[in-house]
């Protein structure tokens, strides 16, 4: 069988020469044509590889959420005490089961500088992980809301659609709520954001916006519909019980596994 097929690639190779040797059209054509694919596929794989180069994780969020600490624990493996940052900070985390590294960078919560720092390192996204303190969150529910509607509709982050997991932060505190009921409040709120920001933007006349329209339109705002952008929730906790336990932050963990 294998003698029989081989026979077969060299008949097939002899004719190819021939009809090279005698400028047979059809023969030039068909191997343009397989040059073409050939050419297509090598392309295609380059830019594929090359999008794949972005390997950081932002870790964003309104102040005093717990991201520094967050980054902390999942960097240095320790706790620290943290303080309110205006700079970023970045280190690798080491993904075992697959041998590769991810660069986490923790940005800034401050409203006066962290939009034009993602600014700056949105483009490296190749995961954002958004924190939100679980505690407070009915009382900041507003610029949970604001920041992360921002993110969201940015052009670039809409083009590069990276995964974004909502890390419901200090799930070792009591009375806090759950991830279901913050993703349900928080569509509520993205959904009237939706209609306050586009109705501002209708009203500048000829403006151009780096803005994207969230979700499906004639339908109230669900983070299910920001496809191709996948939107999670998990609960966890980077404090943990006190300075010497441990943190919970298995969720967090898994989905930084899984976007290695």
């Amino acid at each position: 069988m294998a003698d029989k097929v081989k026979e077969e690639i060299f008949k097939y190779v002899d004719l190819v020469k021939i009809g090279v040797e005698k400028q047979d059209p059809t023969v030039l054509g068909v191997l343009v044509a397989v040059g073409v694919v050939f050419l297509t596929l090598v392309l295609f794989l380059c830019f594929s590889r090359r999008g794949n180069k972005r390997s950081g994780v932002l870790l964003l969020g309104p102040c005093d959420s717990g991201k520094t600490l967050m980054f902390t624990r999942l960097v240095h493996h320790c706790y620290r005490t943290t303080y309110t940052s205006m700079k970023p900070n970045s280190g690798s985390y080491l993904v075992t089961s697959k041998n590769k590294s991810l660069s986490i960078m923790d940005l800034p919560g401050h409203e006066r500088v962290r939009t034009q720092i993602l600014e700056q390192n949105k483009q490296l996204a190749r995961g954002i992980i958004y924190v939100i303190d679980s505690s407070t969150f009915q009382k900041e529910i507003k610029e949970v809301a604001e920041f992360l509607y921002t993110i969201l509709s940015d052009s670039v982050i809409s083009n590069n659609a990276p995964p974004i997991l909502v890390a419901c932060n200090k799930h070792d505190l009591t009375f806090v709520k759950g991830s279901k009921f913050i993703q349900t409040q928080l569509e509520k709120e993205m959904n009237t954001l939706r209609v306050t920001r586009s109705a501002a933007l209708q009203q500048i006349d000829g403006a151009s916006n780096n803005n994207t329209y969230l979700g499906k339109r004639n339908k109230d705002f669900a983070f299910e519909d920001l496809k191709p952008i996948k939107v999670e929730f998990v609960e966890c906790s980077a404090q943990g019980k006190d300075a010497e336990s441990e943190p919970d932050l298995k969720a967090v963990e898994e989905w930084l596994i899984k976007i290695a």
